[in-house]
């Protein structure tokens, strides 16, 4: 069953090409007796013969341009069909782009994960052995610690400010092209849970930057 928006392409029948013109040769000049009282009748038989062969050579121009137009009309959607899938290609080139940004974030969601993690870990335990009386002086490695966590939060502030403005250019982008009629723009942008996940991440690391520093709940 053929889809109600699907545009009628021109006949099959309609592009086969006319067959080719048999090589007919002009008829030759007669030779006529002009003091003949049958000259005149000859001459307008010449002209007669003459008048056909021009005839059928126009029916056979008037076909091929008949072709032509049919070709002309067959490019014609093509061309159509052609801008159709790129402008479907442009909108899915969007959607990529959306991903990628999608996974740096993410990288730097990593990234900075390790460092809050790592730095927390060796500030805990430092804090513990001197509390225990294990070590006296704890302050060098305590401080390699906070540094670690302060760099992640730093540098996950920096990923979800770039994140925010990279996708509002794109969704601008985005929307400019959708009202020049360039792409079609169906699918929507989801919110981004990447986006969501780095702003919790980030919550956390300030929330265990605080407590290193002033030994408050809930780190502390």
């Amino acid at each position: 069953m053929k889809d109600a928006n699907e545009k009628p392409g021109p006949k099959q029948n309609s592009l086969v090409r006319p067959k080719r013109l048999p090589e007919t040769p002009v008829p030759p000049i007669p030779k006529v007796d002009e003091t003949s009282e049958l000259a005149s009748t000859q001459y307008s038989a010449y002209r007669t013969g003459l008048s056909n062969h021009r005839t059928g050579l126009s029916e056979h121009r008037t076909s091929l341009s008949e072709y032509r137009t049919d070709l002309s009309m067959h490019r014609t959607d093509l061309s159509t069909d052609r801008t159709e899938m790129s402008m479907r290609r442009t909108g899915m080139s969007f959607q990529r782009t959306r991903m990628s940004a999608e996974r740096t974030l993410m990288s730097v969601i990593r990234t900075s994960l390790s460092l809050i993690g790592f730095g927390f870990t060796i500030f805990q335990f430092f804090q513990r052995l001197r509390d225990a009386g294990t070590i006296v002086h704890a302050a060098a490695p305590r401080n390699f610690g906070l540094a670690l966590v302060a760099l992640g939060i730093v540098m996950l502030v920096i990923g979800i400010v770039y994140h925010v403005q990279f996708m509002l250019g794109l969704r601008h982008e985005r929307d400019a092209m959708h009202q020049d009629g360039l792409i079609h723009a169906q699918s929507r942008f989801p919110p981004s849970m990447t986006l969501v996940t780095a702003l919790i991440l980030l919550v956390v690391g300030v929330l265990a930057i605080v407590s290193m520093l002033f030994q408050v709940e809930p780190f502390g």
